[in-house]
């Protein structure tokens, strides 16, 4: 690609339009070098190393003098590319440009800044500095109330760019004017305000369309403009003084090159789309059974069931750490788990990196080196919650041979999921000191090496399989690792469900695409069934369908009231009729790090009103979803982007982009609406997804003059195989619309890898807001036999099975 130099008009420009603020007044510049694939910048004080990964991501890491530079990374995979870049020097400035970013050194008074193709970005403002823990914003959190200092890299911001990122918080989706601290620490019990939850990153984004990754893990805080003076500040207690600045053409781009940078999220087993039937807990074997049997009995869909701590232990507190099944109340697990997956339904365990000196394990951990260690070098226990504990050290080779083997030893018993509970940890004294650093150095990194150890131990013993990594804690690129993050224990009540689809659309903007929530609440003994149904009804467009609760009030629909239990069926059997859909949004997560709940900001990235806007979202690209987020509520606002008209999931109503809307509610769903010119594949509803297939599609096409082009697509494989895209087993079936006068035509193109067979397939399709009878339809060039309900707009057409790889449908309006 050929590089344009900035003429020295446009530089003079781009110049005067970023924030104009001096660095750190003392530091001078004093020379530059271009080798080796980078550009180092020297001062007075140190040397700034300057990498271009690609046209969208360079890196800058700040050496202090005294100091080298440390190239351990434990968010980024991505090796630095051959990029193209131009480095051009005049009087006053020097430009580092690829064909996207462009750095901008000033020599006096020192600054850097960046541009993205003329656009300006972001510059810093001090750039490295050292301040002071200030203990009245929430550092006691990491350090005992005393101050300390910290090492701070300063960035001047503009005063319009509203701010997003620093992990999972519910605060708002317009995060300036937060001092975040960065130390996971689950929240028990929160509603609709949070600061400080389990899964905190070190990562800003701004609706300039850029992201700053702070690339060390150590524990600090991020300031998004706390003090209102138009500073980014990123404060760390030591190590890397390295970033990355991201940036794109779209939002889809930004977050598809973060993801590029710190790595794609596999695809999750196709059941992992499904229902599950979890609670805190099921107690004994024939509890379990019985609840599997109910979901059978009562015709609602399941794929897993998940056992909370009493696997492995009568009481809640002194039995942490056992990991092995408690045969009084679970006499025969291998016949159970056996059961369960004959009928479809997969078993997932909880585990804890707690070892109790009450377990059972207690002494086999100590005499391996299990355990972080104190000052002393022996191991470390001190009281939580659930008794006197060690602490699993899952940065020493011991410990992470140790828990392997434990799972290992579970998978051959048959069980397809780790559950990883508390994996902040949720209590890490400062004292602990692991085989990688101290508590503090590695605390917000624990749940990454935690998924790590799993994610890596299934690619050496089980590489053909999908692991399944359900946990609340992780750190920047845990999503490589395939981790299901969860919200934490949410209070059961409104105001932790009107917190939820911000923390997701949070998370998905980071890069972690299946971000969700216990449905229902979790915390406290609560018996709201509005509540319930409306959580469950958010659910079916979340990422993961899990209702989890105390089990004072049942979590499961099947124990619900009937009414209640009927919504909740309803609610379950879409989630079953829209994998085809789901299913695909995961592969797109996959290839293109795209989210699989996307906020407004994604559909009009130029418009101010929806920069904080989480009450309406979309589901994929083309279900736009307002959840019912207020009890006895008739209507909802919802927002309907402007660059399409929009169509009511069921009831086929037209709404034009472009406005906020009223829209009437009904007990039985929340409002969704499809855009136009969108393609939906669905599919009939199965008990299991062990036996779902596409052979029988149902293929919806909303038609509508405002959309003379349409298109969507199918993904499908065997839901199991890990890689089975990049091992050519797979099928991608791609939908394309024309609209030429009254001529609409549909197309379905089929393309397969090398290693699979395409089914023979036949497609039910339904095309909606057709407002006259065709007068005619031909299917594969054939007249064709249709139906048209005039009442509901709708026109109806069978596609006879056919192993074809292209079918038309040619309809004369």
């Amino acid at each position: 690609m050929k590089i344009t130099p900035f003429t020295a008009l446009a530089a003079a420009t781009l110049l005067a339009s970023l924030p104009a603020h001096a660095q750190n007044a003392d530091r001078k510049f004093d020379g530059v070098t271009q080798r080796d694939g980078h550009l180092e910048v020297r001062t007075s004080d140190g040397s700034y190393l300057i990498t271009p990964y690609s046209a969208g991501i360079i890196e800058t890491t700040f050496v202090p003098k005294g100091e080298s530079a440390d190239p351990a990374s434990h968010a980024v995979v991505l090796a630095p590319a051959a990029v193209k870049t131009t480095l051009k020097q005049k009087a006053g400035a020097i430009e580092y440009a690829t064909p996207g970013l462009t750095v901008i050194i000033t020599k006096s008074p020192f600054r850097i800044a960046y541009a993205y193709k003329g656009k300006p970005l972001v510059a810093e403002k001090r750039g490295y500095i050292h301040v002071t823990d200030d203990v009245a914003k929430g550092s006691k959190d990491i350090n005992k109330g005393e101050p300390r200092t910290l090492e701070a890299i300063e960035f001047a911001l503009d005063k319009t760019e509203a701010l997003y990122g620093a992990g999972s918080r519910a605060v708002g989706m317009d995060r300036r004017g937060y001092r975040f601290t960065l130390y996971n620490k689950a929240h028990y019990g929160y509603g609709e305000h949070s600061e400080l939850m389990g899964y905190t990153m070190p990562v800003a984004l701004s609706s300039k369309m850029y992201a700053i990754h702070f690339d060390n893990p150590q524990t600090g805080y991020l300031d998004f403009d706390s003090r209102k003076d138009n500073t980014l500040t990123y404060e760390a207690i030591g190590g890397r003084k390295t970033y990355q600045v991201i940036a794109g053409d779209s939002w889809a781009d930004v977050v598809g090159n973060y993801t590029s940078l710190t790595g794609k999220q596999p695809l999750p087993p196709r059941w992992a789309f499904g229902n599950f039937a979890m609670r805190f807990g099921y107690h004994n074997e024939q509890q379990a059974r019985d609840t599997v049997n109910q979901f059978i009995a009562d015709d609602i869909p399941l794929d897993a069931i998940v056992f909370d701590l009493f696997w492995f232990g009568k009481e809640i507190k002194g039995t942490m750490g056992n990991l092995a099944w408690d045969k009084n109340n679970f006499p025969n697990p291998q016949a159970m788990i056996a059961d369960f997956q004959s009928k479809g339904v997969q078993t997932v365990l909880i585990s804890e990196p707690f070892v109790l000196d009450t377990s059972s394990r207690w002494q086999e951990a100590v005499d391996k080196k299990v355990l972080a260690t104190g000052a002393d070098g022996q191991p470390l226990a001190y009281d939580f919650y659930f008794g006197h504990t060690g602490l699993i050290d899952i940065f020493g080779a011991q410990g992470k041979d140790w828990l392997w083997d434990i799972y290992k030893g579970l998978h051959q018993q048959g069980v397809k999921g780790v559950w990883g509970d508390l994996g902040e940890p949720e209590v890490h004294p400062t004292a602990a000191r692991h085989a990688t650093g101290s508590a503090d150095q590695v605390h917000n990194i624990y749940g990454h090496q935690w998924a790590r150890l799993v994610a890596e131990g299934y690619q050496r013993d089980f590489p053909n399989e999908r692991p399944f990594i359900l946990m609340r804690a992780g750190y920047s690129g845990t999503q490589r690792y395939g981790i299901m993050p969860w919200s934490g224990d949410v209070n059961r009540g409104w105001d932790g469900l009107q917190s939820q689809p911000e923390i997701s659309l949070q998370m998905g903007m980071q890069g972690v695409g299946y971000m969700h929530s216990d449905l229902g609440g979790f915390a406290n003994p609560v018996l709201d069934n509005e509540l319930y149904q409306r959580w469950l009804q958010y659910g079916v467009f979340q990422p993961v369908f899990r209702p989890h609760a105390q089990e004072e009030v049942p979590s499961e629909p099947v124990y619900r009231e009937a009414k209640t239990k009927a919504l909740a069926r309803e609610a379950i059997r879409l989630r079953y009729r829209l994998l085809p859909y789901n299913y695909t949004l995961g592969f797109d997560n996959n290839q293109q790090g795209l989210p699989l709940m996307r906020p407004m900001l994604y559909e009009e990235p130029g418009n101010a009103k929806v920069r904080a806007m989480s009450s309406t979202y979309l589901w994929g690209k083309d279900f736009l979803v307002t959840p019912v987020m207020k009890p006895g509520a008739t209507t909802a606002d919802v927002y309907f982007p402007a660059r399409s008209a929009w169509f009511d999931f069921y009831t086929g109503e037209k709404q034009a982009g472009g406005a906020t809307r009223s829209v009437a509610l009904t007990p039985d769903h929340v409002p969704v609406y499809v855009r136009a010119g969108a393609f939906i594949p669905m599919t009939k509803v199965v008990q299991t997804t062990r036996d779902y297939n596409t052979r029988q599609l149902e293929l919806h096409y909303w038609h509508d003059p405002s959309a003379p082009a349409g298109s969507g697509k199918l993904y499908d494989d065997d839901g199991l195989t890990a890689q089975a895209y990049e091992q050519g087993k797979y099928e991608l079936v791609r939908f394309a619309s024309k609209l030429q006068g009254k001529a609409l035509s549909l197309r379905v193109e089929s393309e397969v890898g090398q290693h699979y067979q395409r089914p023979e397939r036949a497609i039910a399709l339904t095309v909606h807001n057709v407002t006259a009878a065709p007068s005619s339809v031909r299917v594969d060039g054939k007249i064709a036999v249709y139906a048209w309900d005039e009442a509901a707009r709708l026109l109806t057409v069978d596609l006879p099975a056919s192993a074809q790889a292209s079918r038309s449908v040619e309809i004369a309006l």
